[in-house]
């Protein structure tokens, strides 16, 4: 079984997965693989399109079952996909209200505007969500993983349709996130430039 797990080792485990295997289509994708994340941990997937990156990330945040193992969540997980689940024919404050009643309380407009304007989108609280850009529609989706109490974020490609300034930013709410005793795993077909950043190669697990 190939195993992750956290640069420290006096953190309590924020979520563990043992022995996992994953099923897509009849095929299996990847088995006996076990990872431990930590407080304050970031951890890159990698590996080729076809992997498993993408439906480990989805096993993790519960949103499909694993053909074998265990998986452990001992705190939040929140799970940014590739689309932004958005509804269109609501306003950005709307929507933002909305994604976060899903996931636990409502923050008030005051916070909710320091955050739009952490993320660029500080004039846009009244915009259709419809005539937003890709970009800005990924900014949304996080400014939503931020005002959350999820302690644990998986994200597949974060970075994807977010110019180099939002790129730089991002990479500053996922800083904080991890300095406030957060943890992410997140994809990426960039460069992922975090410090401290663990990396799991999924070919090492992949079925043959």
């Amino acid at each position: 079984m190939t195993w992750v797990t956290g640069l420290t080792s006096d953190d309590a485990d924020l979520l563990t997965a043992t022995d996992l295997g994953c099923r897509r289509g009849g095929r299996r994708v990847f088995s006996g693989l076990g990872l431990q994340l930590r407080a304050g941990q970031a951890l890159w997937l990698q590996g080729a399109n076809g992997s498993g990156k993408t439906s480990l990330l989805r096993l993790l945040a519960g949103l499909a079952p694993a053909a074998a193992g265990r998986i452990d969540r001992h705190a939040p997980v929140a799970y940014l996909g590739h689309t932004n689940a958005l509804k269109d024919e609501l306003t950005v404050g709307e929507a933002l209200r909305f994604l976060c009643s899903l996931h636990g309380p409502v923050p008030d407009d005051t916070r909710l505007r320091a955050v739009l304007e952490r993320v660029g989108l500080g004039r846009r609280m009244d915009f259709p969500v419809r005539k937003l850009s890709q970009g800005q529609r990924r900014k949304l989706a996080l400014a939503r993983l931020w005002l959350g109490e999820a302690r644990v974020w998986l994200l597949d490609e974060p970075y994807d349709a977010l110019d180099r300034q939002a790129c730089a930013l991002l990479d500053e709410v996922l800083q904080a996130h991890r300095a406030a005793g957060g943890a992410l795993v997140l994809t990426s077909h960039q460069a992922v430039h975090l410090p401290g950043l663990d990396t799991l190669d999924l070919s090492a697990v992949a079925a043959p």
